[in-house]
């Protein structure tokens, strides 16, 4: 017995000096004001721990106070290196609860106002405050029982480390399970025709988030207690999404377009998997204010993953590093897992660190020191983007055409485009929601000024989009794109709807419901992507197997039309339905807008075993042989 708390004497003692020691992380006005405090909370609550024998809450606890430690110091130093104080910073509630402490209905309200303004702990330190001061107030001592009991039953949602632990073992061996790319089962292959099958990219691309979301909704499912049944309709959706690409992607017919699709789908997979964890928590919360906090948990879960993966990835570096200039070669096998394996845990492990199961989006905690500063780079990003969104429009005339003719341009405004609609996103959701009325009159008027110049750049590259696919022909990639800059464009036309009908302070929940209705859509067509392209753009295997192998590769290889040409002969004819169809000169070639190009050279034996089909046009007479 003497031992155990000789034990615990020396635990507690050396967590306190760590603790001490990582308190440098801070400024040193910072720790001369708060630093004693901080340290003797830390401590009493080791050794209450301790002394409960509470091992994996007191693991749970360490992890947390690091975490909130890191995040914390680099806020508090950015304030001290700028002399920056983020807007709506803890208010007191002490007078108005003791002004309400005989009006049990306004303080209700009070307290729902606390919880949307994410000030709980103010709120809870002044109903402590008014209790002590007054011990017979029925209505304080209520209050005082009541919010002790949450905070109790909140103490009580630990990370289940026996579940974590195995879930993200398990997804970690399956990620280097599933990265072998020696192994030519576990590639995705493009195929078709004669050719043999090539390698294009590893299963994991397309199993990889799907069997994340699994685990991680196992391990919300055990923790928080809830229906299985939920469970397995929502791990359902990336599951089975993943499993129609990966037996159906051959259909897509051609290899570029193979390609195309096999690009596509891991983009579009991580979406269903994300949603399908939202599912878990938004089934009996579907609002907007839950939806969008859901999102901004998500976004923690990102950069706590992020952080998790980087330092995991630097020390997995190193150490290879260490071991190489010894002359030691670490195997493919355990490069993999490393690094593979590695990033199959962090994955599980972020989401069930920062996520409670057992509570709804709304009543999440939140970090809010962490979500100001975020809020208040995005919000300093948006008057430079208007600027620069200005600036450009105002060069398009000069540059008209440059989206028109090059992909690359296009590629770059769909990149744009997502940008700013996550900045126009962030900076609302992270808003502080006590912010100034002046500041947030100003940020209205620039999240309405972006979006129109948005709207305005957005509706250009959609018209060279369509240009291009008109003149050229539909791909995947441009299905996509087309139909995500529509998506965007709708978004912002009703962001602009919605602000153009708000009224006085109904314009945050204006922006909330539009982006509220963004995530519905974003998903539904993420699903589309995966599930319409390999009926859309598939080609008839039994058509092309009859025709002889030379040209077989060229349908395999080459998007429609596909023209035919044999060197010793002048004519062309276009391969339509198994047939050649005769084009029946230069003229008719220009008017159907074909292109040089798209022109592949067989041997004229070959073309001359394709049936005749119709001529273009059809009165052109009969068709003449290649010779």
């Amino acid at each position: 017995m003497q031992r155990g708390v000789q034990a615990n004497k020396t635990v507690l003692a050396s967590l306190s000096s760590c603790y001490q020691l990582l308190l440098y992380a801070y400024p040193s006005q910072f720790r001369q004001e708060y630093g004693v405090g901080m340290a003797q909370v830390f401590r009493d609550e080791v050794r209450l721990l301790l002394h409960e024998g509470q091992t994996a809450v007191l693991l749970q606890f360490l992890l947390q106070s690091i975490f909130d430690l890191a995040k914390t110091a680099v806020i508090e130093q950015v304030e001290a290196l700028f002399n920056l104080t983020l807007t709506g910073g803890p208010m007191s509630y002490h007078d108005t609860v003791q002004a309400l402490s005989e009006n049990p209905q306004e303080l209700e309200q009070l307290y729902q106002d606390a919880l949307k303004a994410g000030q709980q702990k103010a709120f809870e330190q002044a109903i402590d405050d008014a209790h002590k001061n007054a011990p017979g107030n029925l209505l304080l001592a209520g209050w005082f029982h009541r919010l002790h009991f949450a905070a109790q039953q909140a103490k009580r949602f630990i990370i289940e480390w026996p579940w974590v632990v195995p879930l993200g073992l398990l997804n970690g061996l399956l990620f280097w399970w599933l990265t072998d790319t020696n192994n030519d089962q576990l590639m995705m292959q493009v195929m078709g025709g004669p050719s043999a099958p090539q390698n294009y990219l590893p299963i994991i691309f397309l199993l990889g988030a799907p069997f994340t979301a699994l685990f991680i909704l196992i391990y919300f499912t055990r923790a928080g207690q809830k229906d299985w049944r939920v469970t397995a309709v929502a791990a359902a959706i990336p599951l089975l999404a993943s499993a129609y690409a990966y037996f159906l992607y051959d259909r897509t017919g051609i290899r570029p377009f193979q390609e195309q699709y096999l690009t596509l789908a891991p983009i579009h997979l991580p979406i269903l998997a994300w949603v399908s964890v939202g599912l878990f928590f938004l089934i009996r919360h579907r609002d907007a204010h839950n939806r969008l906090r859901f999102l901004l948990k998500s976004i923690e879960v990102i950069v706590v993953g992020g952080i998790f993966a980087g330092t995991w990835f630097a020390f997995s570096g190193i150490t290879a590093g260490l071991f190489n200039a010894l002359n030691v070669q670490f195997s493919d096998g355990l490069m993999r897992l490393l690094f593979g394996g590695g990033l199959g845990f962090v994955v599980v492990l972020a989401p069930a660190i920062i996520y409670n199961p057992l509570l709804p989006p709304t009543e999440q905690s939140f970090s809010h020191s962490f979500y100001r500063l975020i809020s208040a780079v995005m919000q300093a990003l948006l008057p430079l983007t208007f600027l620069v969104l200005l600036i450009y429009i105002a060069f398009i005339p000069a540059n008209f055409r440059a989206p028109f003719e090059n992909r690359d341009v296009l590629i770059i405004y769909n990149v744009m485009l997502f940008a700013i609609v996550g900045l126009l996103v962030g900076a609302t959701i992270l808003r502080p929601e006590d912010s100034a009325s002046e500041r947030d009159r100003w940020l209205r008027r620039l999240i309405v000024g972006v979006t129109i110049l948005t709207l305005v750049v957005s509706l250009y590259a959609l018209a060279a989009i369509i240009f291009r696919t008109v003149n050229d022909r539909l791909t995947p990639n441009r299905l996509s794109f087309i139909g995500w800059n529509v998506i965007n464009i709708g978004l912002l036309a009703l962001l602009l709807l919605m602000q153009w009908r708000a009224r006085g302070g109904q314009w945050v929940e204006g922006l909330y419901r539009t982006f509220s209705v963004g995530t519905a859509v974003y998903a539904i067509w993420s699903l589309m992507i995966i599930l319409i392209i390999p009926w859309l753009f598939g080609v008839n295997q039994g058509e092309i197997e009859a025709l002889p192998d030379s040209i077989q590769r060229v349908v395999f290889a080459e998007p429609s039309p596909v023209l035919l040409k044999c060197f010793n002969s002048p004519h062309i004819y276009l391969l339509d339905g198994g047939e050649k169809r005769w084009v029946e000169d230069i003229e008719t070639f220009n008017a159907r807008g074909y292109v040089w190009d798209d022109v592949s050279f067989v041997s004229c034996t070959d073309l001359a075993t394709v049936p005749d089909g119709t001529p273009i046009p059809a009165d052109a007479g009969p068709p003449p042989q290649p010779e």
